[in-house]
């Protein structure tokens, strides 16, 4: 739990200053022989009095005031005045919106998986009277209420949805925690989820199992792109089935293409040369191919 500790001055420097001034002149009133012991003693406890009168609050702070015990109301900020001995100061609230850290460690899961949750809850006093009175330490009762809400919300989800699901999680806690602390003065704006640890084993189960639905998936996709490469060699054959032409002519251009690159090698089923009558095509296509290559070298050699 993360301390809060309060930056207000122990000591009124508005107060002690006035005492030390006021001081100041009826000793040297005294020295000067204006005022009598008597009289002097009696200035001072006036003074005394007047600077215990003296507080002050800040800006983002309220003070709660109690006379003989009794709650009368609410001071500042800024300058006020207190009856002395009578009145007392029972504490000085905060306004300002607070941070509270908090954690749930091994904490079981709906499906008993032990897990340990970092959050983190926004929260500000709006009404500082229910805060006062109805609450003896509202930080730490903030604190513990937010990690038993936490602990009961954890147990009630399994643990594929607190991992996938924090802003779910964090707007049911904020939910829980508003219905305990409006009664206090207290309202949670924000709560948020930091961290979620789960054992060493199971991360290392889980990351395998993800890895295996990818492998699946991958599967799933290179047949799936099988069965529509089947399909369309399906709908070709039945075109090609009544069109012999169309046959030859696929065949010459897919020959064309394997023998536009010099040196390339073109493998063709002796059936394939019969039934599309590639045969002849090929040789005219090597004839034509070894004329152009012997033109080349006869150029060159006339250049030379």
């Amino acid at each position: 739990m993360r301390k809060v500790i309060s930056n207000k001055p122990q000591v009124n420097y508005v107060a002690a200053t006035v005492f030390i001034l006021f001081e100041l002149i009826f000793l040297a009133l005294y020295y000067a022989e204006l005022l009598s012991v008597t009289l002097f003693f009696i200035l001072l406890l006036v003074v005394l009095c007047i600077s215990a009168s003296i507080k002050i609050a800040d800006q983002w702070e309220k003070a709660v005031v109690l006379r003989m015990g009794k709650f009368t109301g609410l001071k500042g900020p800024g300058l006020f005045f207190i009856i002395p001995i009578i009145d007392r100061i029972d504490k000085y609230v905060d306004q300002r919106i607070r941070v509270t850290d908090f954690k749930a460690e091994q904490t079981l899961t709906k499906d008993t998986v032990p897990v340990n949750v970092d959050a983190v809850v926004y929260w500000t006093v709006w009404d500082v009277e229910k805060t006062a009175l109805e609450v003896q330490d509202y930080i730490t009762a903030v604190y513990y209420i937010a990690q038993t809400g936490l602990r009961d919300i954890i147990g009630k989800h399994e643990l594929a949805d607190v991992l996938q699901n924090r802003e779910k999680i964090a707007e049911a806690l904020q939910t829980a925690l508003d219905e305990h602390t409006n009664p206090w003065g207290i309202t949670c704006q924000n709560v948020g989820i930091k961290d979620i640890v789960i054992p060493s084993a199971l991360a290392d189960a889980m990351s395998k199992q993800a890895q295996a639905e990818r492998e699946r998936q991958a599967r799933i996709i290179l047949g799936t792109a099988e069965t529509e490469i089947s399909e369309k060699f399906r709908q070709a054959s039945e075109n090609y089935l009544n069109n012999p032409i169309a046959l030859q002519l696929r065949g010459m251009n897919m020959l064309f293409e394997g023998l536009k690159e010099k040196g390339s090698l073109v493998i063709v089923p002796s059936s394939a040369l019969e039934s599309m009558n590639l045969g002849a095509i090929g040789g005219l296509t090597a004839l034509a191919q070894q004329h152009a290559e012997y033109g080349i070298k006869r150029k060159d050699n006339t250049a030379e």
